[in-house]
């Protein structure tokens, strides 16, 4: 997405952001491993104390026990990595609604530049329709005066 960019300023910022959302799936990986280990080494160590401990009453309902915590620290660390999941598409979906955000602002920028300089233009075409219309109207006034003139001259020479 940062190869696509015109300006080097987001390509930058597109590539600081993706760097950093990488950084924080790495750590969220470590942290996801850690716990699952965690996690076995805890059922081990309570396997064990299980097998160990003579007054246990029955090794079947210990077992369903363990897997049954094994099932729920499994839909744990799903919904963890869900939740992980959910949060980087926002970032990712803020990145690009940010973009957007600033390609559209700089667009209407323009435009706005584009509007004043079509309203300077529409002013200046009207200041010139009203000065050839004053032309044109002079002129036809000393073209009227003209042929009034040698009208008079010819037709009233005595006058």
């Amino acid at each position: 997405m940062s190869r696509e960019q015109d300006k080097e300023t987001d390509r930058l910022a597109i590539q600081v952001e993706t760097e950093s959302q990488r950084k924080q799936m790495l750590s969220n990986q470590t942290a996801w491993r850690k716990a699952n280990l965690a996690c076995k080494l805890a059922i081990d160590g309570v396997e064990k104390d299980q097998l160990l401990d003579p007054g246990a009453s029955s090794t079947v309902r210990h077992r369903k026990a363990t897997k049954e915590s094994l099932v729920h620290t499994s839909s744990d660390i799903t919904e963890s990595l869900m939740s992980i999941s959910r949060m980087m598409a926002e970032q990712v979906h803020h990145i690009n609604s940010s973009k957007t955000v600033q390609d559209t602002n700089e667009e209407f920028r323009s435009m706005t530049g584009t509007i004043h300089l079509g309203r300077k233009l529409i002013l200046k075409y009207n200041r010139r329709e009203l000065t050839d219309k004053l032309l044109i109207f002079l002129a036809l006034a000393l073209f009227l005066a003209t042929v009034l003139y040698i009208l008079k001259k010819r037709l009233f020479p005595f006058i």
